[in-house]
């Protein structure tokens, strides 16, 4: 049983690059991941909430010494083992931030251990293991919470607004894409049998996101990997999504592309919207009416095109991007009032199998190079 009255205590186990994150985001209280955390404030978030009010980060535990190092110079606790953190009556939760093929096992034993957690993404690498853990959490009457973020991130929410209140009528194309240019990470992440590759780094994210967005799940998909600095994990990817009533989504991510095109766009009947980058610059350029579309050639290589030919100006407004205020540490905070049993769960474990799910069909069309009829079942 929670005590309600005091913090809710949050153990780590894997202080590399995301757990290093959690462990300042916790200790500051801000949510913030990097820089002077302690001090610092998340822009525009007024309604942000305060982690150091309700959540106590209880230690860090890594098997490697330096991770470990600098969390106690960072004033973190370090557990000599993740089965101490496992015994630690004082510990609520365990957030696992461990290698991918680490995440089922860690999350079974606490489980048993009676901690609820909160899993890093992908939080397993089926559908299959992440319905077992599903059940062992049923079992141990203990929540399990996809740590899956993106649909916080300001980029998505604008974009979600855009589709679901029709800003530029019916939407019937959206586009996001993922592009860096130093190839795929050298650690684990380029490692199969670690569960690696953009699939289970970026992939998933943008795969959740396209769920949450659209409420439903494919009819089709067509997928497509590269392998250019990798031989062993992908390192690009490429997603065809059609959607019930036509919709159909194209996903990219991309780690050897040096120009980088918008991170999103959305074509509806009466518009279109970009945003060009994670700063969320960018504009929707509204229709005023189909009726006036007449237009001068211009030059198209070496043949004129009226066609293509842009529209004239009275013909389109370009307005700016919706933007509003939102809690951006509200999953940090749904987990745990879920865990104290004062709310529903924003991500589902049923909506992870779900991503999981699509996932998995899109390698088996990477594999047979076709596309595949979705079935959720």
């Amino acid at each position: 049983m929670l005590n309600m009255n005091k913090k809710f205590r949050i153990a780590i186990a894997g202080c590399g690059g995301m757990g290093s994150g959690h462990a300042v985001a916790l200790q500051s209280g801000t949510g913030v991941t990097e820089g002077n955390a302690a001090d610092a404030k998340m822009p525009d978030s007024a309604l942000t909430a305060d982690l150091g009010e309700i959540s106590q980060l209880a230690g860090i535990t890594d098997i490697n010494p330096a991770r470990a190092e600098w969390a106690a110079s960072q004033g973190i606790f370090v557990y000599s083992s993740y089965e101490d953190i496992l015994a630690d009556d004082t510990v609520d939760a365990v957030l696992i931030a461990t290698p991918n093929h680490l995440h089922k096992p860690m999350a079974v034993s606490a489980l048993r251990a009676g901690k609820h957690v909160l899993c890093e993404k992908p939080v397993m690498l089926s559908s299959a293991g992440l319905l077992e853990v599903l059940e062992e959490a049923k079992k141990a009457g203990r929540v399990f919470y996809p740590r899956q973020n993106r649909e916080w991130d300001e980029d998505f929410l604008i974009i979600r607004k855009i589709y679901e209140e029709q800003l530029l009528g019916r939407t019937f194309e959206i586009r996001c894409r993922i592009m860096g240019a130093r190839g795929i990470p050298g650690d684990w992440r380029s490692r199969k049998e670690f569960g690696g590759g953009m699939m289970y780094d970026w992939g998933v994210h943008i795969i959740d996101r396209i769920v949450k967005l659209t409420g439903t799940v494919p009819e089709s998909i067509f997928c497509s990997l590269k392998y250019i600095t990798n031989h062993e994990c992908d390192d690009n990817l490429f997603v065809h999504m059609t959607f019930h009533g036509g919709l159909t989504v194209r996903l990219e991510v991309d780690t050897c592309h040096f120009v980088s095109l918008p991170l999103w766009n959305l074509f509806a009947e009466n518009g279109s919207a970009e945003i060009l980058n994670w700063n969320c610059e960018g504009r929707m350029m509204r229709l005023s009416g189909w009726q006036d579309k007449d237009a001068l050639p211009v030059m198209a290589g070496s043949g004129l095109t009226k066609t293509m030919a842009p529209r004239t100006r009275e013909t389109v407004t370009e307005l700016p991007l919706p933007r509003f205020d939102f809690d951006r540490n509200e999953l940090y905070r749904n987990f745990i009032e879920t865990c104290r049993g004062k709310a529903e769960q924003i991500v589902t474990g049923e909506h992870a199998v779900r991503v999981l799910k699509i996932i998995e069909a899109c390698f088996e069309s990477a594999r047979t190079g076709e596309t595949v009829k979705f079935r959720e079942s």
